[in-house]
Formats: structure tokens, sequence, C-alpha cells
């Protein structure tokens, strides 16, 4: 299987995140990806190529362009007030407020954030967009006969909305790279995202649509973030009623539990008949991972992997979240090898 993989993610490399009322060293940070490429290359999964660029287009197709011209320059524009820190909300358009969009950067930050954890640093941009074009490359690949392909993404996407940012999210890259291929041929397009926490971004995205078909497994949304988004009555609206399949498990979740969900979640695939599936790879559901409550073994990561392969679909595994560091090469890698050892 080829990764598509690209150094350019080291330049999101923020040193603050507000975690439990401190401020912490982020969990995102560089070595997520630098220990998955390298345990990539131990096993030799396969060749390693860096992105090609697609340019912007594919990302305006799914984000707001205000929004995506606020991220090319919200780093500048909060250091031309003479702020010291990285660039954090501290204010929301919260109930019953005007959604009028500030001038001021600080107003900017809240309008477009949905939480306040993920700061906005140097370099922050320049990685989104790399990680947008890793997605589309992948994308490209299936277009070009590829059985399955992995996108090593960072940052993560998949709680990055239409005009929101946070949880580590700025650009879906899963949403970037399923418009791509409706854009170029795909009738129909299916998400399975497997992270811990909701894709409330991508739901956002396609609610209405009924050409990509949204299935989602994750920590249920009255214990775990995103909170507000992901609960097993969301089903789409309008033309999209019936293409959003929320999953949402308790504390303690095992892999017995977890593995029932996922087949029907394949069986709702199956039955969507898409052209392509592209998979929200998030590592985070494992027994360790210190934000989550899911409790899968690394063995387990290879048993859904073929699993997921028994669909016999072109698939992209685009990468999200995972932040026990330690195993999050191991168990990104036990996904894509259980995928290959059953296709």
């Amino acid at each position: 299987m080829e990764t598509i993989f690209t150094e350019r993610h080291k330049l999101r490399n923020s040193k603050t995140e507000l975690y439990g009322g401190e401020l912490v060293e982020p969990f995102e940070r560089p070595s997520r990806a630098d220990d998955i490429i390298d345990r990539v290359r131990a096993v030799n999964l396969g060749p390693v190529s860096a992105p090609d660029d697609f340019g912007m287009d594919p990302i305006l197709a799914i984000h707001d362009p205000a929004f995506i011209a606020f991220l090319q320059t919200a780093w500048d524009d909060w250091q031309a007030e003479g702020f010291k820190g990285e660039a954090m909300p501290m204010v929301w358009p919260a109930r019953r407020m005007s959604r009028r969009i500030p001038t001021h950067v600080e107003g900017r930050l809240g309008y477009y954030a949905l939480a306040c954890e993920t700061t906005i640093s140097g370099g922050t941009w320049e990685a989104a967009y790399a990680a947008a074009q890793v997605a589309l490359t992948g994308a490209q690949r299936l277009n070009d006969g590829a059985r399955a392909v992995f996108s090593l993404c960072r940052p993560p996407g998949h709680h990055a909305a239409i005009d929101m940012y946070g949880g580590y999210c700025f650009v879906n890259n899963a949403a970037v790279a399923a418009q791509h291929l409706r854009d170029t041929g795909a009738e129909r397009v299916a998400i399975l995202d497997v992270d811990f926490h909701h894709g409330n971004g991508t739901q956002d995205i396609f609610d209405a649509r009924d050409d990509v078909l949204f299935v989602s497994l994750h920590g249920d949304p009255m214990h775990a973030f995103p909170h507000f988004l992901g609960h097993a009555d969301e089903r789409g609206s309008g033309a999209g009623q019936g293409y959003t399949v929320n999953y949402p498990m308790p504390p303690g979740t095992d892999f017995g539990t977890w593995r029932a969900a996922l087949a029907d979640g394949l069986s709702r695939i199956a039955e969507f008949a898409p052209d392509k599936l592209i998979i929200s790879l998030g590592v985070d559901t494992f027994e360790t991972d210190p934000i989550s409550f899911f409790k899968l073994a690394s063995d387990d990561f290879a048993t859904y992997g073929a699993d997921i392969a028994a669909l016999g679909l072109p698939t992209l595994f685009v990468m999200e979240g995972g932040y026990d560091i330690a195993e999050i090469g191991v168990n990104t890698v036990n996904v894509l090898q259980g995928f290959e050892g059953a296709s």
C-alpha cells in the first residue's frame, strides 16, 4: 500500500493547548506523524510518496471562502495586535448573540472556532494546506486504479466544518478528498469514521446530501468531545435524510461491542454501494489513549482492517486522531496491514 506523506506537517507545531483548566503540551503534535511514518517504513508497507499540489479549488469546493481566508491570515493578524502567545479564541457568538463576523481577530477567532483547545500558530495554515494535498493525492491515486492508499494527513481534519475549526482540525481532509472523487467521476462516495471522536465537521458538510454517505463510530457525545453532534437520531436533513449514520457508544466500550457497530455500519455502506470508500482513520480508540474511553487492543486494529477490506471497495485511509504516542504507529499500521492481508 502506498503512503502519501509530507514533512510539511511539522510546520504545525503549536506549544499550548487548554486541557483540564491548564495550558499543556498539545496532544496533537509532530511526533504523531513521525511515529506513524517510521512504522510504515519499518514494516515495508509500501512506497512513500510526496503529495501533488491540487491548489485551492478543491478546498474551496468544501469550505466557506471567508473561513479559509481567515485561516490564511489569522496568525499574522494576531501578531499585528501585539499578542504574545498563540492565537486562542476567548469569546463566542453563543446562544441569542449576533452572528455578525467581527473585524478584530479576537472576534473572528471566536466566530470560526468550535472549541478553544486548538491554538493557531505560525505554520498552521501551511501545514493544513499540505495535509489537504496529501488527502487529494490519495484520492487521485484511487482514480488512477489503486486498490488502497494511505494519506498520512497531519493536522487531522474531521472536526473541521464548512466554516469552523477546532479539535485540532482546520481543513476537512476526508471531505475534500470525497468531493474530489465526486468531481472526477464517482457517483457515490462513503466515508467511514472510526476515530474515537465524532466527525462533526464531516457530518456538517454532507448533512443535506445523498451522494456521500457518512457513517461514524464514536464516544457518546453526552460524555465525549465534540459533545454537540453525533447522536443516533441525527440522520441527515433534506435530500440527505438517511445518509448520516451515527453509532455513539458509552465509556468502557470493548472491542466486541465496537465491532458489532462496525459490522452494522459496513452493511449500510454495502447497501449504499459506493464507488469509493474513505476511512477517517483515528486510532484513539486504543485502550490507553489519554483522551478517550474505548478499550481496543493493538491486535483489534488489524482485525477491523480486515473487516473493512471485506467490502471489496477502492479505499482511501485518511489519518485523523490517535494520541497514545508510544503505540500510534503500531496501531495505525495494524489497520493497514489487516486490510492488505484480507484484500
